[in-house]
């Protein structure tokens, strides 16, 4: 673990994932309900590996609203539209140049030159839509705004967390 996730939190993201977290460096949003639903992962992971997914989505009922969301064709519109609409397009753009900038951020605060992904964003940004939980992540990191996508998604999601925690972490 590399990074400053309080023990809780790290203990919520580990069940959220169901394995030890990795290279994460801090929590990059809460749900609503107080648990971590987001966190910023380093550009390398501790075996060496190049990690691209910055903001990585951990709540699972999240993430299976959007799981449902990829199957619904949702991606294949998204893509048209960019294909179709120079501005939605061009905020796109912005929103991978920004990703890139966090995770440029990342890797020289923790020392890391991780060229094998430089100008790789995640998701399919700036020109596809290949992953709507990494624009979710973006979106909730980020705020609202940074990636028009990633802002439809959240739209899309409704109220995930009003059920409560999407897992027991012992604190209840």
């Amino acid at each position: 673990m590399t990074g400053r996730l309080d023990p809780a939190d790290e203990q919520a993201v580990g069940a959220q994932l169901g394995r030890e977290p990795r290279a994460i460096h801090e929590v990059g949003h809460r749900c609503p309900c107080g648990l971590p639903d987001v966190v910023t992962t380093l550009p390398r992971l501790p075996s060496g590996t190049p990690f691209p997914t910055t903001f990585y989505l951990t709540c699972p009922r999240a993430a299976s609203r959007i799981g449902t969301l990829e199957g619904s064709g949702l991606m294949k519109e998204m893509e048209a539209r960019l294909a179709s609409d120079p501005e939605l397009a061009q905020a796109y753009a912005a929103a991978h140049e920004r990703y890139l900038a966090a995770r440029a951020e990342l890797g020289r605060a923790a020392g890391q030159d991780v060229p094998e992904i430089e100008g790789i964003s995640a998701g399919g940004m700036p020109d596809r839509v290949k992953c709507l939980h990494v624009l979710a992540g973006q979106a909730l990191a980020q705020g609202r705004g940074v990636n028009p996508l990633g802002d439809e998604v959240l739209d899309l999601l409704g109220e995930w967390w009003e059920p409560g925690p999407c897992v027991e972490t012992g604190d209840a």
